[in-house]
């Protein structure tokens, strides 16, 4: 397993961040910083990058 990112890391990747110990995702956009969490001392891990179509 990766290791899960800190609340206001800002995210290496565009993609969907999920926190393991709620189950819950939300969508992090490249150099922004990942939101706050529910409770102290969880994080986010990367589930699904964002896909780009080329033109």
């Amino acid at each position: 397993m990766a290791k899960a990112l800190r609340p206001g890391t800002p995210a290496p990747v565009s993609g969907q961040y999920r926190n393991p110990s709620t189950g819950t995702e939300v969508t992090g956009v490249a150099r922004k910083p990942l939101p706050p969490t529910p409770r102290p001392g969880q994080g986010y891990v990367l589930v699904d990058r964002t896909k780009h179509r080329s033109k």
